[in-house]
């Protein structure tokens, strides 16, 4: 992997763990939300998901690196599962496009360190 590639894939890694992580974290409150706040809220959520696998698009189309779309593809399971009202599994898909994600990350790492840049 060159370093401008190995750039891209860290950042959007980075970035792509960072919110991931924030979205599972909102699917476990959701549980905690009482009948009346519950349909705004899972409306909400499923607006920061689908917010979240736009920015997991566009990683895929800048890097071309295929864990980015199968973040992608879990977080889709996990958006349908909260349409579904079921945010405990959601946040099992969601940990799934975490793993995803952190694999261009992990490879990045490797090559920007090599090159004394992390």
């Amino acid at each position: 992997m060159d370093l401008p590639t190995a750039v891209k894939n860290y950042q959007f890694g980075e970035r792509a763990k960072s919110e991931l992580i924030m979205v599972s974290q909102l699917c476990v409150a959701l549980t905690g939300f009482k009948d009346p706040e519950k349909t705004g809220a899972r409306r909400m959520l499923i607006m920061v998901m689908e917010a979240t696998r736009a920015e997991l698009q566009f990683a895929v189309h800048s890097t071309g690196h295929s864990s980015f779309q199968k973040a992608i593809n879990s977080l889709s399971e996990a958006i349908s599962l909260v349409e579904s009202d079921q945010p405990d599994q959601a946040s099992l898909k969601i940990g799934a496009a975490v793993s995803a994600a952190t694999t261009p990350a992990q490879e990045a790492w490797q090559v920007l360190s090599e090159h004394g840049l992390l």
